[in-house]
């Protein structure tokens, strides 16, 4: 396998192994609805740090992660601050923010990326997929990043998303038009992907000028190109007019099968009867989606001005965000993914669109897809939560809110077929005319936009829903536990333990500090006999005792206990001796118990 080096590769391979844990710390001023940990989460902090706080709940739980990073133009001042504890990488290593002139900005990228990839591997359930927005600065090279982390076989496209639909005059030679969506699998063998929804304008496509009694349907080529020799004869027409395949191609079929659709009135020569032979395709016999492929337009999936119109919606006539991407984009992915009960993360969450489509994915359907948005800039709260809260309550607004149902690039192909496009518009219309006060028709650009527009007054409609704001805590540093230099929690430091001692994720619901219980693994009961009190953790209150051995083997017989506590007052050859299956790992050294072993 191809391997990309980059500077400073050697120090961040590991990097994500050194990231601390830190807590995750509720706001529940800034949220909406009861705040948990297991519901929708907005984390305002480093992502790499916030990612390696969610390892302890989320590790293998996330069924899809969509992250649109920095794509490294030089125009971004994005910055590098990581702290990676090297001397060598340190001279570069730094917050300053990296611009066109920087030599090794493609390195730094790199090496920001690839500790944050590693987690988000991590997280990702098994049938789960990656999904990244780049452009052609560091595509090639975050494929080669991803291939190494996921593995070469973990690849199931590179899709080419069209961002624009009007030519950037002013570019150097070309006008960049698209973006690249590279698609990863956790685990190829157990990930599918669902289907495309047919579109009205597609569904339009079908038509019924015989008045079949099947209902509409579209003619299909009967030719080939696959060579095929029962495919050679020839077919007579109504009028009695002969037709053969054309040069260097087959029938599709041999001639029973030919007859056997005649005969069930399947193949069409045309409205006049004199047309080649076509097979009739009905609409009810199409599947009920469509494969997807790997060129989405921006009608199909929208595009940058469609982002800034939706954030101008939200925030009264402003767009506080340079980059936003449009909801449909993230859409089509939830639609792809096909779970309504998805997990789904974004790292670099930005402008929020990945909480906005998944609320609206929640309304239309019903379903109770869930998302985690981690935000490091100061904007996480004004821009990156206040958007989620205004669409999930309503928003102010006053105007006319428009919604696009259909663009079609307009060309003498579509020009010659103009009663087929006016027979998708008065469709979508058929369709949709109830939800709108109209619905716009107009040529702007060489291309039709058709648009559902609805006065509203005061207050859009909110797609409810609730989410919690957190913030990233101190780190847990087991080491100062018994110091008193650091003192989590129990909520904190349990999750973290858990995860660490067994490599599956904690339930924070059955978390109990007045019982010391962290919950059932599968190879253990886990018991944490811990306060955030100095006083309290050099008492006899905190050891392990053989009276509370005996108490939990009691209560679960079947299963095997391990026990953390600063200290203990049994030996383990008498926990032993009476068969408790109770096993004791102290503080502060439980993490380094857990890595020998």
């Amino acid at each position: 396998m191809t391997e990309l080096v980059f500077k400073g590769k050697e120090f961040v391979w590991n990097h994500h192994l050194a990231v601390p844990f830190r807590p995750l710390v509720v706001q529940a001023e800034k949220g909406i609805g009861e705040a948990r940990l297991d519901g929708n989460l907005i984390i305002q902090g480093d992502n790499l740090h916030a990612l390696k706080a969610l390892m302890p709940m989320y590790a293998g739980k996330v069924d899809c992660i969509f992250i649109d990073p920095p794509y490294n133009t030089g125009n971004e001042g994005w910055a590098y601050n990581d702290n990676v504890n090297a001397p060598m990488i340190k001279e570069w290593l730094n917050s300053n923010p990296i611009g066109i002139e920087d030599g090794l900005r493609h390195d730094k990228w790199c090496a920001m990326m690839w500790p944050r990839l590693r987690l988000l591997h991590e997280l990702l359930a098994e049938w789960g997929s990656i999904w990244i927005t780049l452009d052609d600065n560091e595509a090639h090279r975050a494929k080669i990043l991803l291939d190494e982390i996921f593995g070469e076989d973990a690849f199931v496209a590179n899709m080419v998303w069209q961002k624009r639909y009007v030519a950037n005059v002013t570019a150097l030679h070309l006008s960049d038009m698209h973006d690249h969506v590279l698609v990863y699998a956790k685990n190829p063998s157990e990930f599918a992907l669902g289907k495309i929804g047919r579109t009205e304008a597609q569904a339009a496509d079908y038509k019924n000028p015989d008045n079949d009694p099947r209902g509409p349907w579209r003619a299909q080529d009967l030719s080939a190109s696959k060579q095929y020799q029962a495919g050679i004869f020839t077919i007579t027409g109504p009028d009695g007019a002969t037709f053969d395949p054309p040069p260097n191609r087959y029938w599709r079929m041999n001639r029973a099968q030919y007859d056997k659709w005649l005969a069930e009135g399947r193949i069409s020569f045309g409205v006049t009867g004199k047309g080649r032979p076509m097979l009739k395709r009905f609409l009810t016999e199409a599947q009920d989606g469509l494969t997807p492929v790997t060129w989405w337009s921006h009608d199909f999936a929208g595009h940058n001005k469609e982002a800034t119109l939706e954030m101008k919606d939200i925030f009264d006539g402003a767009s506080p965000f340079d980059t936003p991407k449009p909801k449909r984009l993230i859409s089509r992915i939830l639609e792809l993914i096909g779970d309504d009960d998805a997990l789904v993360l974004d790292s670099f969450a930005g402008s929020g669109t990945t909480a906005h489509a998944v609320l609206e994915a929640n309304k239309r359907d019903g379903g109770s897809r869930r998302f985690i948005l981690c935000e490091m800039e100061d904007y996480a709260d004004r821009l990156t939560a206040e958007r989620v809260r205004r669409v999930i309550n309503g928003y102010a607004f006053t105007g006319t809110q428009k919604t696009e149902l259909a663009r079609e690039r307009l060309n003498w192909r579509s020009i010659e077929k103009a009663a087929d496009l006016v027979h998708k518009v008065q469709a979508i219309e058929n369709l949709h005319g109830h939800e709108y006060d109209r619905i716009k028709k107009e040529v702007k650009d060489g291309e039709l936009v058709v648009t559902g527009e609805k006065a509203v007054s005061e207050q859009a409609e909110g797609l409810g829903g609730t989410f919690t704001y957190c913030t990233l805590g101190d780190p847990v540093e087991l080491d100062r536990i018994l110091t008193g230099e650091d003192l989590p929690t129990f909520e904190a430091l349990g999750p973290v333990l858990y995860h660490m001692a067994t490599a599956e994720v904690a339930d924070p619901a059955v978390l109990n500090a007045v019982d010391f219980y962290l919950g059932e693994a599968s190879a253990y009961i886990l018991w944490l006999i811990y306060k955030p009190d100095l006083e309290w953790l050099k008492s006899a209150d905190a050891a392990l005792t053989l009276s509370f051995a005996r108490g939990i083997h009691e209560l679960r017989p079947d299963k095997k206990h391990l026990v953390f506590a600063p200290a203990r007052h049994v030996s383990q050859r008498m926990l032993d001796s009476e068969g408790l299956g109770v096993e004791f790992a102290p503080l502060p050294f439980a993490l380094y118990r857990v890595e020998r072993g």
